[in-house]
């Protein structure tokens, strides 16, 4: 008996915990509160397969309810797209949606997503498709992005690349998270390869980087050849061709020398080759670019903090031939610190889509930035600027393409020798005047006609108008014989810039 009444008391506490209300364990009520938030297991869910094969495959993703209470999810729903279907499994249901699904207090929900894959086959398709996951709670919205591809290619995804590496041009290259090929080592890029880098994606290049090196043209060759190499944004849909801002760019760090770029084109990047060496420290960052066009780079809603170009330098060297640099939203050329730059039958026609304020040429000894980790930047001036036969144009109406910051500092070191500029602030033959040397400086552009059209819509056509201004200008200069197409250059009076003028 003497164990009787502890039992009749530990039942009777059960019975009184099951039968009250309001007692519920606190788990299992249901918040209304606004503020409560859903957290994901992934930012991003993403099939990197290769999409031309019949197949579903599936991904998963863990939702995790953080608060005290359940929540009521009210609506969990993605859109599909023609070249993927995608479909949940929640709960054991599939479809495209699902609606008040309950996740207890400190627990976790797993949602399967599934891709099927269209067999058919992949010429048409779009090359990425981009979707919202979406999470309804208590008014609250978030999303999930879902990614696909829709062509074969090889995909770069947060690589780091630690032995000398061929990218053949068999199949497109797919950079995801950024690459970075580490010193000491050599990437190749081969004639052909078509590099389409994700949202603010880099590659980073701390060894060498090869672009086309070998291909040797026999003779003249159009925009459309196929064995230029193409660096763009992976969003292949029309209306993304010629946005700016799509996704990083090149980058080379401190120590990294013998880059060779050829025969490439560059676009829609927040930078188009940046060489990153801001303490001013050796060996400095080289790059020798040759036959290339950039266009559209713009840094706007890029979260940089700092205007970008489509070359940047800090202390690094450029040497440029026969390159167009058209349509930034902000510089062209940004030379700082110790940067030594050389530009030779160069084309910059900056007619940006926006407004702009910035000069297409820009040299200063001060970084766009002025620390690093609290450690402040040194001001350093300008090693050189060369520039021979190029243009040097843009769409700032009254204002200049072209300024030096305290350049009276580094006079010096500044050549501009037979070219076509736009500014007023150096229209004199002062030690940074430009009314020298051969130079023509601003022609009326709409009765001097430089370009043959400069306002051409999708793409512009900066190639010499027949009474252009920088036709029969320059001056001949060793090994650069042919222009950006590989055509032959007058030998005795060729034109200024990039192009070569062809008679009809």
């Amino acid at each position: 008996m003497r164990y009787l009444l502890p039992l009749l008391l530990l039942l009777s506490a059960l019975a009184t915990t099951v039968l009250l209300p309001g007692c519920e364990p606190k788990e299992d009520l249901i918040t209304t509160d606004s503020s409560a938030k859903l957290e994901f297991s992934l930012d991003t869910v993403k099939f990197d397969t290769v999409f031309v094969a019949t197949g579903t495959v599936t991904k998963r993703l863990w939702v995790y309810n953080r608060n005290a209470r359940a929540v009521r999810v009210a609506e969990i729903s993605l859109q599909s797209r023609p070249a993927v279907t995608y479909s949940l499994l929640i709960n054991g249901d599939a479809g495209a949606s699902a609606r008040n699904v309950e996740i207890r207090g400190k627990d976790s929900l797993l949602v399967l997503v599934r891709a099927t894959v269209d067999p058919t086959p992949a010429a048409g398709k779009p090359f990425l498709v981009e979707d919202d996951l979406r999470f309804v709670t208590n008014g609250n919205e978030q999303a999930v992005k879902v990614l696909s591809y829709g062509q074969n290619a090889y995909f770069h995804d947060n690589e780091t690349i630690s032995t000398s590496t061929v990218w053949k041009a068999d199949k497109p290259h797919v950079i995801y998270n950024s690459v970075l090929v580490k010193p000491g080592v050599t990437l190749t890029i081969a004639a052909g390869a078509r590099i389409y880098s994700h949202f603010r994606s880099y590659l980073v290049v701390e060894g060498r980087l090869l672009c086309n090196p070998d291909y040797q043209p026999a003779g003249p060759i159009k925009p459309t050849d196929p064995n230029i190499v193409r660096f763009s944004g992976d969003r292949r849909e029309a209306e993304y061709n010629e946005r700016p801002g799509q996704w990083g760019g090149i980058e080379f760090d401190l120590g990294s020398q013998g880059n060779v770029i050829r025969y490439t084109e560059i676009k829609n990047s927040t930078l188009g080759l940046y060489l990153f060496n801001p303490f001013d420290e050796q060996p400095r960052p080289q790059v020798r670019v040759e036959n290339v066009e950039l266009r559209n780079i713009s840094t706007l809603n890029s979260g940089l903090g700092f205007d970008g170009a489509a070359l940047l330098s800090l202390s690094g060297d450029f040497t440029v031939s026969n390159t167009l640099i058209s349509n930034c939203e902000q510089y062209a050329v940004y030379a700082v610190q110790s940067s030594q730059v050389q530009l030779d039958y160069c084309t910059i026609a900056n007619y940006s889509l926006g407004t702009r304020d910035q000069p297409s040429v820009l040299i200063s000894p001060e970084a766009p930035f002025g620390a690093i980790n609290d450690q402040p930047l040194p001001v350093v001036a300008p090693r050189g600027l060369t520039v021979r036969n190029s243009i040097i144009w843009g769409s700032i109406r009254d204002g200049d393409e072209l300024e030096f910051v305290a350049g009276e500092q580094y006079a010096s070191n500044i050549s501009i020798r037979n070219s076509l500029l736009k500014t007023k602030k150096y229209d004199n033959t002062g030690p940074l005047g430009q009314q020298k040397n051969g130079n023509v400086l601003n022609p009326d552009e709409f009765t001097g006609r430089i370009f043959k059209n400069p306002f051409l819509s999708p793409k512009p056509n900066f190639e010499l108008d027949t009474l252009s201004s920088a036709s029969n200008r320059a001056l001949p200069l060793p090994g650069l014989s042919t222009d950006l197409l590989n055509r032959p250059r007058n030998p005795t009076t060729p034109d200024i810039g990039a192009y070569e003028r062809v008679n009809p």
